[in-house]
């Protein structure tokens, strides 16, 4: 019986390569920073019985229809899934699978770094002494905002939202959130619920940890920072495009909030001369919430656990559309 035959569009660690080949045949795209283009990916997928994709690669009702009913899983090493429509999967009996909770703390982590970061204006400082403009102390040299007995407000209540939330109870913080609906396990960690607006309005630093969807993106725009307060901190460690990025330029120039860490932005790989990065008060960083290695290898087998199980011919692990299974 011959071996299914799978795609894997960005290099793995080893420990994920080695669930695959014990059972496929793969082809690897060879480039290691580099997305597959469109055109390749279709040409990929029409070869292959599942996929092992990235962020990075985009999957539509046009790229299926392009590439044929051949491929019937596609395993995206991610907890988020906005770069697939799941519905078109659906609708063609493609499954789709994600890695969920192996990233949860790593992402929360560097959230709360960005937080401590931005706040204590690390990122300035550290360009300062490089560029050889430390001439001294003072006392009011480099001030930043206390982080210890703040407000917090959490936009997003699921795993990483209620992980940072553990981390900010550390510093002793007062505890807000907003999500869908409220959220019994926030509840249990003592925060408080809270309207977007009045959120914003009380909270010292705004934490976004949001999925990307119809409904959230652009969801941060004038309005919204112009609610926050003028020594507010804001950060994102969701997705980009949940930010107007014009309108958050605009309100770190002019004071409308006092800083921002992000992870995340609208268009990425973000360019040295995108705007936000010219000012002193952002400290941006190249979308690294799971980047550790422990956490990117448990990410990468658990989607090659998803891959081989469907092609296979069992049950993933994690599965986004089960109702695929029962077709």
């Amino acid at each position: 019986m011959s071996r299914p035959t799978v795609f894997v569009s960005r290099k793995l660690p080893e420990a994920a390569m080695a669930i695959i080949r014990r059972t496929c045949e793969v082809t690897l795209w060879p480039e290691e920073e580099r997305p597959v283009p469109p055109n390749e990916l279709v040409a990929r997928l029409r070869e292959a019985d599942g996929a092992l994709l990235m962020l990075s690669d985009r999957i539509d009702g046009a790229v299926l229809d392009a590439a044929g009913p051949r491929c019937r899983v596609i395993a995206n090493m991610a907890v988020g899934y906005d770069n697939i429509d799941i519905a078109a999967c659906t609708q063609r009996g493609v499954l789709v699978t994600n890695t969920p909770g192996v990233l949860t703390d790593t992402t929360a982590d560097l959230a709360f770094a960005l937080l401590m970061a931005a706040a204590r204006r690390l990122g300035e400082g550290q360009r300062l002494i490089q560029a050889d403009r430390w001439t001294g102390w003072s006392p009011m040299f480099m001030v930043g905002q206390e982080i210890t007995g703040a407000t917090i407000g959490i936009v997003g209540a699921g795993r990483i939202g209620q992980a940072v939330a553990k981390r900010a109870a550390g510093f002793d913080m007062r505890l807000l959130y907003h999500n869908r609906k409220p959220s019994a396990d926030m509840a249990a960690l003592g925060a408080e619920y809270r309207g977007l607006d009045d959120l914003l309005r009380e909270s010292d630093f705004v934490v976004v940890l949001l999925p990307l969807s119809a409904e959230t993106r652009g969801l941060f725009g004038e309005r919204e920072f112009r609610l926050m307060k003028p020594t507010a901190v804001f950060v994102n460690a969701a997705r980009g495009p949940i930010v107007q990025e014009g309108a958050l330029y605009r309100a770190l120039q002019e004071g409308w909030i006092w800083a921002a860490g992000l992870d995340v932005f609208a268009a990425e790989p973000i360019r040295a001369d995108h705007p936000l990065l010219s000012l002193d008060n952002v400290t941006a960083v190249p979308h690294i919430g799971s980047a550790t290695v422990q956490t990117r290898t448990r990410m990468a087998t658990l989607a090659a656990e998803n891959l081989v199980a469907v092609v296979t011919g069992g049950r993933p692990i994690t599965p986004v559309n089960p109702q695929v299974l029962d077709q």
